[in-house]
């Protein structure tokens, strides 16, 4: 594992604090054209390793996103997997449950949605939620809350074992950092759509969901699914620090292209 991927790692076991991770850290990387090379290189080598995923199709990979409202999901995304075949890539983004969703346990839509073999599956929110904003608003009872870590662990242990890679990804912002994020979407009026006053009341939350996150993230980083804590407050060390981890993990998997099914040099013969 290199040293980033150690680093950014919240070790499995141990509980973290999130305001000992300073969110403007880039790692010690000071020259943001040099970053964005090195970005260009990952994205070009994660398009190579997709492309021996979606041949191979034995196994899939599943990237979670989290962060508070402003935290650059959406934008990880489109900067990060900008070289993907969308065939055999999917983002999935996870609002409120309604209609059947609710008619169900709350790891229902979940798996319904995760990668089938061969693809990369990118969850914008997800199962976390239901330690994060149900806890937070009180939505469901402490008792019920509290049983999901568990639930949430065993789950991705099944994905795990049935060949699915999970990476997940907390984009770590400061308040601050929110507050200016808030107010350029106020400012701008191609960005007014993305305004909505739950944002600004949840900031008023902002202890209660560091505490809910530190907690997701302690109980639920294990080493069949770790928690990536990336500090996002530069946009720019944000996507070098997620796309190397990714590739490093995919790199990882040593994947390879499959024998073709039929005979190369008869068919090549036939051709002539």
């Amino acid at each position: 594992m290199s040293k980033l991927s150690r680093k950014l790692m919240a070790e499995p076991g141990k509980k973290i604090k999130l305001s000992r991770i300073d969110p403007d850290s880039t790692d010690g990387f000071k020259d943001k054209q040099a970053a964005a090379e090195r970005l260009e290189k990952s994205i070009a080598r994660l398009a190579q390793l997709q492309y021996l995923l979606y041949a191979e199709k034995r196994r899939s990979v599943l990237i979670v996103f989290q962060a508070m409202d402003a935290g650059g999901k959406d934008g990880t995304i489109r900067q990060v997997m900008s070289g993907l075949n969308p065939q055999g890539c999917r983002v999935i983004p996870f609002k409120v449950p309604c209609g059947e969703e609710t008619e169900h346990d709350f790891l229902w839509r979940i798996h319904r949605a995760t990668p089938a073999y061969g693809e990369i599956g990118i969850f914008n929110r997800s199962h976390y939620e239901d330690v994060l904003v149900a806890r937070v608003h009180a939505l469901v009872p402490e008792a019920v809350w509290t049983a999901r870590y568990e639930h949430i662990n065993a789950f991705e242990r099944l994905l795990v074992a049935s060949g699915v890679t999970i990476l997940k990804f907390f984009l770590h912002i400061s308040r601050e950092e929110q507050r200016a994020r808030l107010e350029e979407r106020l400012r701008d009026r191609e960005k007014n759509w993305k305004v909505a006053a739950a944002d600004f009341k949840d900031r008023q939350r902002w202890d209660d969901y560091m505490a809910a996150y530190e907690d997701a993230i302690s109980r639920c980083s294990t080493e069949w699914a770790p928690w990536y804590v990336i500090p996002a407050n530069k946009k720019w060390f944000r996507n070098l620090a997620v796309a190397e981890v990714i590739v490093e993990a995919m790199e990882g998997l040593k994947l390879k292209l499959p024998e073709p099914a039929a005979d190369v040099e008869v068919l090549l013969a036939a051709a002539q």
